[in-house]
């Protein structure tokens, strides 16, 4: 692995690209978040797909950038790019899910 981070960014004409060293691993890992990689004349061009919608951008892009820094990959995001947890915006539960039950008797073997 090099010690440039990968960046994932917002380019010029708003597409969601990665820049820096991508090794065959790192690009599964962003394929498996959603990105494409197309060959050009010097590497390629790994982007999300366009018109998806800048929440599901910056969702794939924030999975893409958690999934390579535990794969322990230097990683740069855009500050633009970081999805917002939807702890934040989610009511929390207050009150328990289940109501507790009283401990069955069914432990004991009944003899015939």
């Amino acid at each position: 692995m090099s010690n440039e981070p990968i960046r994932i960014i917002r380019g010029p004409g708003g597409e969601v690209e990665v820049e820096g060293p991508v090794d065959h691993f790192a690009a599964s890992i962003l394929q498996r978040a959603g990105f494409d990689t197309y060959p050009q004349l010097r590497g390629v061009w790994i982007r999300l797909p366009f018109d998806l919608g800048r929440t599901w951008e910056n969702e794939h892009a924030t999975w893409a950038a958690e999934m390579l820094a535990a794969a322990r990959y230097g990683i740069d995001l855009d500050p633009d790019l970081h999805a917002v947890p939807p702890a934040a915006s989610a009511p929390r539960r207050t009150k328990p899910a289940m109501t507790t039950q009283p401990a069955s008797n069914s432990t004991q073997r009944h003899r015939r």
